[in-house]
């Protein structure tokens, strides 16, 4: 049987395995490049993860050589005037969103170059696993167009002097440096990436759902707020997720010496 030729292929492949939903971008020979319609499809594959109470963990991979080249200069290019490249970037942050308001946490198998917004998607994701191999680089201001919302998730993830670096001279950075200055947070060869990431999966499935959601919204909420508010608002989200039943289970095990029985 000849094999389907790639325009035939999904371009994002889901695959659910025990509370564990990967999304994997299909677009190898084009470097998955976050084009209209790969953004269409990690949105729409978001937004059905959101919903399903299965999904404890959500994994976002990629296929090829290398992970994600970020955006297709031709189709941008071809878009032409400015009302329709806003549109295309409007849509892509809506996605970049998307991931940090996820109920689930989200995490980057990186295997190989993350490039403009494909860093930006490893910096917008909560966690980050990477090969030996991954590169990371926000080469725009290179070719005339600063790399401003990569900037966005990269400037969140890393240290201002570190970020800037990045985006004022488009420079590769290695894999190590990367988990140095905090955009990734194992560094694992190759041949490990998978075993790694399968670890730090079965780790945060095995945790309550209801109380790594919530944690995971009220921690980036607080980011934005003054100090004051953020211990406000962290106040009432733990004083909620002591008296929820997750919490009071937790409590019980604690103090009954033995491991917490979660709700499915």
């Amino acid at each position: 049987m000849s094999a389907v030729p790639q325009s035939e292929e999904p371009i994002l492949i889901r695959d659910d395995r025990d509370g564990i939903c990967t999304l994997t971008m299909n677009r190898p020979k084009q470097m998955n490049l976050l084009t209209s319609e790969m953004i269409g499809a990690i949105q729409d594959a978001l937004d059905k993860v959101a919903q399903d109470d299965k999904v404890r963990v959500v994994v976002l991979a990629a296929m090829g050589k290398g992970y994600c080249a970020g955006h297709d200069l031709k189709e941008i290019r071809a878009l032409g005037d400015k009302p329709k490249v806003e549109a295309l970037f409007r849509r892509c942050a809506r996605m970049m969103l998307s991931i940090q308001q996820l109920p689930q946490p989200v995490i980057a198998r990186v295997h190989g170059a993350a490039a403009a917004a494909g860093c930006q998607m490893v910096a917008q994701c909560d966690l980050a696993v990477a090969s030996e191999a991954a590169k990371f680089t926000t080469p725009g201001v290179t070719w005339g167009f600063f790399c401003s919302t990569p900037g966005v998730a990269v400037g969140r993830n890393i240290h201002r002097k570190h970020a800037m670096e990045m985006l004022l001279t488009g420079d590769l950075i290695d894999a190590q440096r990367a988990m140095a200055w905090g955009l990734v947070n194992r560094v694992v060869p190759a041949q490990a990436l998978d075993a790694a990431v399968g670890e730090l999966t079965r780790k945060l499935a095995a945790k309550p759902r209801a109380t790594l959601s919530e944690g995971k919204r009220a921690f980036y909420e607080q980011m934005d707020l003054s100090i004051e508010r953020a211990y406000e608002m962290a106040s009432r989200v733990i004083t909620a997720s002591f008296v929820h039943a997750e919490g009071r289970e937790g409590m019980d095990a604690f103090i009954e010496k033995r491991d917490p029985k979660w709700k499915q």
